[in-house]
């Protein structure tokens, strides 16, 4: 493995561990992040996500890593997260690509992919399966991930 792939590889080391902070060590101090449920999040609001979602889940999420590969500026890997879904206490099991970029060793850009309408399915059920691949849905979704983020403390 290369510098770039151990980082990505302690990175989700850290994720299954539940070690947020350990995480944010990986990251750039100007980190972006991006994803179907919170939208683009910058610096400091990409540990606080990732604080809130340990927090919300108790330690209850499993997470397998895979795929990993990466250069001197690009990496990309593939991630399958299996957790309780809070609001109706429903089963997900998420896959996810995610993407690198990387700055001075550290993850300055992390893109993270996955069928939105699928996860709500499993999230929502047949609401999700009815509506999760409409815009107005995923909007919905998002002001709510955004809105529990800022009322994180």
């Amino acid at each position: 493995m290369n510098a770039n792939e151990n980082t990505i590889s302690d990175f989700y080391h850290a994720f299954k561990n539940g070690d947020a902070a350990k995480m944010a060590s990986f990251y750039h101090p100007e980190i972006q992040f991006r994803d179907p449920v919170f939208g683009l999040l910058k610096a400091e609001e990409v540990l606080k996500m990732w604080q809130m979602l340990f927090s919300k889940n108790g330690g209850t999420v499993k997470i397998e890593v895979s795929k990993i590969k990466a250069d001197d500026f690009l990496g990309t890997a593939r991630w399958v997260t299996t957790y309780n879904f809070k609001k109706s206490n429903r089963k997900v099991v998420n896959i996810v690509s995610a993407e690198f970029l990387f700055k001075d060793g550290l993850i300055i850009k992390h893109t993270d992919s996955f069928d939105m309408w699928h996860w709500a399915q499993q999230a929502f059920g047949f609401k999700g399966f009815m509506l999760g691949w409409t815009g107005f849905f995923q909007k919905k979704v998002q002001e709510e991930a955004l809105r529990l983020l800022h009322n994180y403390k």
